[in-house]
């Protein structure tokens, strides 16, 4: 089994990618194989909902979001952790994932979702409940931890010594190894996910 863990900071060994890197060792330790994927420094604009992606069967903007993609089919579960920005979620990740979900959707429905949040100081929460749509929108299962999913920091040399923060990373890492074995073992025993219901679709303005 793999875990998917996506750096939505511009800095590719930033805050946001310590906490990945705790995620992953915790999930290592518990034989969870691991790779974590960085959208990169380039602006990444969001979804303008041309209904391209549903006829090509991929992103038609490319880019970053086209190239997860391989990764996410193979992948058993997501870590998705960004900065906060202006009090949210950084906009290239929001970008990201809102892409994501409309082009593959598919790749994600079921499987067990995180998300992790880096701050100098505030916004943390306001940033996680942002992170948490898409996973919700694709019946994900979201891990929790001991603590809110976050670490403190100006830089990644200081993420280390948020002990709690840290603490909090490799939990939701061991979290994230039982969930999937449980899943595992539910699939061995002829358990599968529910066929959600489709069809209701309400305007509330007609």
């Amino acid at each position: 089994m793999n875990v998917l863990l996506i750096n939505g900071s511009p800095h590719a060994h930033g805050c946001t990618d310590a906490a990945l890197r705790e995620v992953a060792a915790a999930l290592n330790a518990d034989g969870i194989e691991t790779r974590i994927f960085h959208i990169g420094s380039a602006p990444v604009g969001g979804c303008i909902g041309c209904g391209g992606c549903a006829r090509a069967g991929r992103c038609v903007f490319g880019g970053p979001v086209a190239d997860v993609v391989p990764f996410a089919e193979q992948a058993d579960g997501f870590v998705f952790g960004a900065p906060v920005h202006y009090a949210t979620a950084a906009a290239g990740m929001l970008g990201f994932l809102h892409r994501l979900g409309c082009s593959a959707g598919r790749t994600l429905r079921h499987k067990p979702a995180a998300v992790i949040t880096s701050a100098r100081r505030a916004g943390t929460t306001s940033a996680l409940e942002a992170l948490e749509k898409v996973p919700q929108f694709y019946e994900m299962p979201l891990i929790s931890s001991t603590y809110w999913p976050m670490v403190h920091g100006g830089k990644a040399e200081d993420v280390p010594g948020d002990a709690e923060g840290m603490q909090t990373m490799r939990n939701l890492g061991h979290n994230m190894a039982w969930m999937l074995r449980c899943i595992e073992a539910g699939r061995a025993a002829g358990i599968e996910p529910p066929q959600a219901e489709t069809a209701a679709r309400t305007n509330f303005v007609r």
